[in-house]
């Protein structure tokens, strides 16, 4: 039999403005969309750490996130 003593996912998300708006309220939009994105990640409880957090040429945002894989314990990944 076989237990799960920790586990993590590491992600890189690349939040992409909107082509059919204006450039700097598609950036604002994303801006938000990232708030929102780790304010949900608090919310839930779930357990994290960014890694990196760009801001690209074009205002995107690119961030590399090792997170809590479901409700797994997360162990000494976080450290």
């Amino acid at each position: 039999m076989k237990r799960v003593k920790a586990a993590c996912i590491t992600q890189t998300l690349h939040f992409l403005l909107k082509e059919d708006i204006g450039h700097d309220y598609a950036v604002k939009l994303v801006n938000e969309e990232v708030k929102k994105y780790k304010e949900q990640l608090n919310k839930n409880k779930t357990r994290y750490k960014i890694l990196s957090e760009e801001t690209q040429a074009d205002g995107s945002v690119m961030i590399e996130i090792k997170k809590q894989y479901n409700t797994s314990p997360v162990g000494h990944y976080l450290d």
